[in-house]
């Protein structure tokens, strides 16, 4: 029932912008004119201020642009049409076009993206941009019509790593008895319970109260969650484990995506591709700026001597159990090997 005012409340809320405007009306892409445009609906939770809105703000500009104003994409930010699970089961049902989800969240309809959520994926940074920039990531985002969306790029979020109020945590045992909160994903909750931690699975809005009150005794995140959240207010020891690299993805309804043109198809993810270059740059501007004043203005400490290897191997058995499980897992990593 949840799911249905949510989605009839979402309709009503596109029909009421819609109708305001004086465009809009093409069912596809080939018969679409500047004055009688194709328009897409994108929405997502993320205020306009986060560098991922900015960048898909851009990536609508380039698409109304280089489609000569024929394909137009409507954004509608700050969960103004629900919260991410929400827009996903929107856009399955076919009441928005596209939106922005983190992309372990995926796994629902397509059990391989579970990989997304696992530790020690990627090598580092440069080999994640290398592996999802690759051809082979590319063909994998748009394999998934049969599921009902196509994924047209991703966003970096950044590495995850542990972060407690007053201890370092350079090996897995430094976790052991210590609650930490995790994301509501399986692979999160897994991941902890094999580094010997207690994992606590809340929402972002519940980390700042619960580190304060004792509830939990820290949690993981990027840099940015120390500033932005205001959790280095209250933990002052940030360990660059980096155990995990999760994306988030901008994916268009399968539905959609195919009333849209090879021509214009090619156009919409060159203006991805775009977008996601312009993001890295943003958000390594936004990771410099956090650690510099989390460091100077909070007092966080940061503990780079960690042993990320011991947090691997710790973490293996726990990957080889999801291969197990989920075979579409061990053909992402397959595809993320084969990248050279």
């Amino acid at each position: 029932m949840k799911k249905m005012i949510a989605i009839l409340a979402s309709v009503g809320l596109l029909m009421a912008s819609l109708a305001g405007c004086a465009q809009g009306g093409a069912k596809d892409s080939e018969s679409a004119t500047a004055e009688e445009p194709l328009v897409l609906t994108l929405a997502h939770g993320l205020s306009e201020t986060h560098t991922v809105h900015i960048a898909m703000v851009e990536f609508a500009e380039k698409v109304e642009k280089d489609t000569d104003g024929r394909i137009k994409i409507q954004i509608f930010p700050n969960g103004q049409l629900g919260s991410e699970n929400e827009n996903m089961e929107q856009l399955m049902a076919g009441v928005i076009s596209m939106t922005k989800v983190s992309a372990p969240g995926l796994a629902t309809y397509n059990e391989s993206y579970h990989t997304f959520g696992l530790p020690y994926i990627f090598d580092d940074t440069e080999d994640f941009y290398h592996v999802m920039d690759s051809d082979e990531m590319r063909d994998f985002f748009l394999s998934s019509e049969e599921d009902g969306f196509v994924t047209l790029t991703y966003y970096t979020s950044g590495a995850r790593s542990f972060y407690t109020k007053d201890r370092a945590i350079r090996t897995p045992e430094d976790l052991k008895g210590l609650k930490i909160r995790v994301q509501d994903m399986k692979s999160q909750t897994d991941m902890l319970q094999a580094l010997g931690g207690i994992p606590v699975a809340m929402s972002y809005g519940d980390v700042y109260t619960s580190l304060q009150t004792g509830i939990i005794d820290g949690t993981e995140n990027n840099e940015t969650a120390l500033t932005t959240g205001k959790h280095g207010e209250i933990c002052k020891v940030y360990s660059t484990d980096q155990h995990a690299m999760i994306p988030d993805v901008m994916v268009m309804s399968a539905k959609v995506w195919n009333t849209i043109s090879p021509e214009d198809q090619q156009i919409i993810l060159e203006a991805a591709y775009a977008s996601t270059e312009s993001h890295k740059i943003a958000w390594d501007a936004a990771i410099e700026e956090a650690i510099e004043e989390a460091s100077t203005q909070m007092n966080v400490e940061f503990v780079d001597d960690v042993d990320k290897e011991a947090f691997r191997e710790a973490t293996s058995g726990m990957v080889e159990e999801y291969c197990k499980e989920y075979p579409g897992v061990q053909e992402l990593l397959d595809i993320i090997d084969s990248v050279e």
